[in-house]
């Protein structure tokens, strides 16, 4: 998939606990690690909203557009 979730990047960088940032965004654990694993077929803006609010930072922090042709894709 060329788009590439790195939240789990931000959560270190901010050391911030996935558990934590669910609870902020109001939703559960188990949706917030497939977001991390970047199983998800799509995020709501009001969620990313919350995320980059939460985390002090910018959607382009966590999605990353890497082309299907590009090298180590």
């Amino acid at each position: 998939m060329p788009i590439v979730v790195r939240l789990d990047l931000m959560l270190a960088r901010r050391k911030v606990k996935s558990r934590d940032l669910a609870e902020f965004v109001g939703i559960t654990e188990a949706n917030m690690s497939l977001l991390k694993q970047g199983k998800i077929r799509g995020v709501r803006f009001e969620t990313l909203e919350k995320i980059c609010a939460y985390l002090d930072c910018q959607p382009g922090d966590l999605l990353c557009y890497v082309p299907e042709d590009a090298p180590g894709s």
